[in-house]
């Protein structure tokens, strides 16, 4: 290249990487201004268009993309637990940075979190969910840990036990797979919704996850599948009360000395279970203890239902 060519070069790319940053600046503003006005979100097309942003990153994608995910998990963190919050900036935002970045996969990983949590936890969006790990599934084929992470959304998330069996299947087969893996696609396949499949598959999470705030959900969620097996347990020995002595228990104590408990169990908090009127065993209202909601609904047609099956 002449001399004439070299200086041309670097005067474009002198221009272009100012303009490069000022329009990311420009993006990250639009995003800033957009999470204090609802009205302004459905306006913004550029923020919707990956194909339009990856052409005006002029080669910095994955410089782009880490932008975008820093922006998503801002984003997600501005509205986490606020009463009445929704999400909708969450999927553009993650649909762009996954664009940018195929291979960035805390985006597909924590992404998926985001978008499938209910309530003020998250967008509720478990379809999006699936759809996320998958498109990571597809960029990366050799990654194991999608595949346990598409298994846990179609498990814990759809109740889709046939799909979550065949995601940890596939992914038992991958470079470097865990042995559990191909474990838990038998369970599952076997089992369906229960309880102590749901707590393998908790107990896995909690085990090879390094992040705090997972392993804080995780051992959260586990105490409160204990706790529902022990309500399962003591719902059971309350129906064979009923059918001795023609009422159900008024205390878990009348059962001890009836014979049909050694001890009165406690709750991961500690604190005793009580009975309700009607036999079903209840939490201490004193414990912290929650058990999770995907237990208390009802199964989907078809699927062996969770809580309270006998």
């Amino acid at each position: 290249m002449s001399r004439s060519g070299q200086s041309r070069s670097r005067w474009i790319a002198l221009v272009a990487v100012p303009l490069l940053f000022g329009s990311i600046a420009g993006v990250q503003t639009r995003i800033d201004s957009e999470v204090g006005s609802l009205s302004q979100q459905k306006d913004d097309l550029l923020l919707r268009s990956p194909s339009a942003i990856q052409k005006m990153s002029l080669g910095y994608d994955s410089l782009l993309a880490d932008i975008y995910w820093t922006r998503a998990v801002q984003y997600y963190g501005g509205r986490f637990t606020t009463k009445g919050a929704t999400f909708p900036l969450l999927w553009p935002l993650l649909d762009i940075t996954t664009t940018l970045d195929p291979h960035l996969l805390i985006a597909y990983r924590f992404g998926a979190v985001f978008l499938s949590e209910s309530g003020t936890a998250g967008a509720g969006r478990p379809d999006l969910a699936v759809e996320l790990v998958k498109r990571g599934i597809a960029a990366n084929p050799d990654e194991w840990r999608l595949n346990m992470d598409l298994g846990f959304l179609y498990y814990w998330r759809l109740k889709d036990y046939q799909s979550s069996a065949s995601a940890y299947l596939d992914g038992s087969n991958k470079p470097n797979a865990p042995p559990w893996m191909k474990v838990m696609a038998a369970r599952v396949a076997q089992k369906g919704g229960s309880l102590e499949t749901s707590r393998m598959i908790w107990s896995e999470i909690y085990e090879s996850n390094k992040d705090p705030k997972v392993r804080e959900h995780a051992l959260a969620t586990l105490r409160g599948l204990k706790a529902a097996e022990d309500e399962n347990a003591l719902d059971q020995l309350a129906n064979e009360y009923q059918k001795r002595f023609g009422r159900y228990p008024a205390a878990i104590g009348e059962l001890r000395s009836a014979g049909l408990l050694a001890a009165i169990p406690v709750d991961p908090d500690g604190y005793p279970y009580v009975l309700l009127p009607d036999g079903k065993a209840a939490l201490d209202p004193k414990s912290s203890v929650v058990i999770p909601e995907e237990i208390k609904s009802p199964p989907t047609p078809g699927h062996s239902s969770e809580r309270g099956a006998h």
